[in-house]
């Protein structure tokens, strides 16, 4: 039985990749801003319809030179239900993460939250597009323009979304994007930082080459954060055919929508306000009346080498370098709690079958055919 992964990198085919790397071989220019990397800023500044763009090695080394860039100092308040890369990005600049709950239909951070966990320590909110679905970007951004803050947003889904006819990039005073292999588009490995300004992507590629000014002049800690020639490349590649990859992604989510629209306990996350959504991951809800738990049907999928994943779960909050923080006691976060328990992400990707998608569906149905007790496969945490 052929293995289904709740993700698979999309991979062009080879033949196309040999030209670049040709490019490559030919100009001896690996890393170090070269003519792929620089032709690559600009393609996915035109895709994206951003004006500045600065690519990374990954987007967790893109992260902490956002957050340096922003020079944040004291308390971030962010949200729970997330990769950790963010919380990591915080922690690595001596800041301390502030959780607030997250909102009940789209599972992004909850603005009506946000107000109350400011203290005058709070310099920034680093929100999250969870599954590429925008965050209320206009309320976040009245609270912090009240109380003088920054807004940091982690976009790592969010490749090509757009709202309102707009990049939803634009939003904050950063936006990062990972270009992982799991992701909408990839770059085997990369990440990106959107930028308002010439002024700022300046800077921030400076950061990413050690913070060197010139041959001779370091002023401030940097790292090294540059992406290759070969990943760019790959990056090039990818662009042609990222069009029919969302698409792809679309109608297998269509095909899901229809066919578990109806299944008792299984509740499909809504698309979100955005008009381009990419489609990053198809989330769905167990609860009751399905006869299985969330953490049943993960286990009852995986044994018919179906991999769904449980993002997020656990919360960031659930981690030994996070729970001791007070913001990270559970009784504060019931809806990403709840989420946690909650939600499963089922296959989704661009070379994901018809009959292949009919085989996960026919997985989710199964159950209510035999009904086993509620605790059946349930994990023990």
């Amino acid at each position: 039985m052929t293995r289904l992964t709740v993700t698979q990198p999309l991979l062009p085919p080879l033949e196309e990749f040999i030209p670049y790397l040709q490019r490559i071989w030919d100009s001896r220019i690996l890393t170090n801003g070269g003519p792929l990397h620089q032709e690559l800023e600009a393609a996915l500044c035109t895709y994206l319809g951003v004006a500045h763009l600065s690519l990374f090695t990954n987007a967790t080394t893109a992260l902490m030179v956002a957050v340096q860039v922003l020079d944040l100092d004291g308390e971030v308040i962010t949200t729970p239900f997330s990769f950790v890369a963010g919380a990591h990005a915080l922690r690595q600049r001596n800041l301390e993460p502030v959780f607030v709950d997250v909102e009940p239909c789209t599972l992004n951070i909850d603005p009506q939250l946000i107000e109350a966990a400011i203290t005058p320590r709070t310099s920034a909110i680093m929100a999250v597009h969870c599954y590429g679905n925008p965050c209320a970007i206009d309320a976040i951004q009245a609270i912090a323009d009240r109380h003088r803050l920054k807004v940091l947003y982690d976009a790592a889904h969010a490749f090509g979304v757009r709202m309102q006819g707009r990049s939803i990039l634009h939003a904050g005073a950063l936006s990062v994007l990972s270009l992982h292999a799991t992701k909408v588009f990839n770059t085997f490995e990369g990440g990106a930082i959107i930028a308002p300004d010439a002024g700022t992507k300046a800077r921030i590629d400076q950061l990413k080459n050690f913070a060197m000014k010139n041959e001779t002049t370091i002023e401030e800690i940097g790292l090294n954060g540059k992406m290759s020639e070969v990943h760019a490349a790959f990056g090039l590649l990818q662009l042609r055919y990222v069009d029919d990859a969302i698409a792809r992604r679309a109608a297998v989510a269509r095909r899901y929508r229809e066919a578990l629209r109806d299944v008792p306990g299984i509740e499909c996350l809504p698309d979100g306000a955005q008009d381009a959504p990419n489609h990053s991951y198809f989330p769905v809800r167990v609860q009751s009346p399905y006869p299985l738990t969330r953490d049943g049907l993960y286990e009852m999928l995986k044994s018919q080498e179906i991999l769904a994943r449980r993002y997020f779960y656990p919360l960031i909050t659930d981690f030994a370098a996070y729970r001791d923080l007070p913001s990270a006691d559970p009784c504060h976060l019931p809806v990403a709690v709840e989420a946690a328990r909650e939600i499963l992400c089922l296959p989704i990707y661009p070379a994901l079958t018809d009959d292949e998608v009919s085989r996960v569906i026919d997985a989710v149905v199964q159950p209510l055919h035999r009904v086993p007790h509620r605790g059946e496969h349930a994990s023990p945490f």
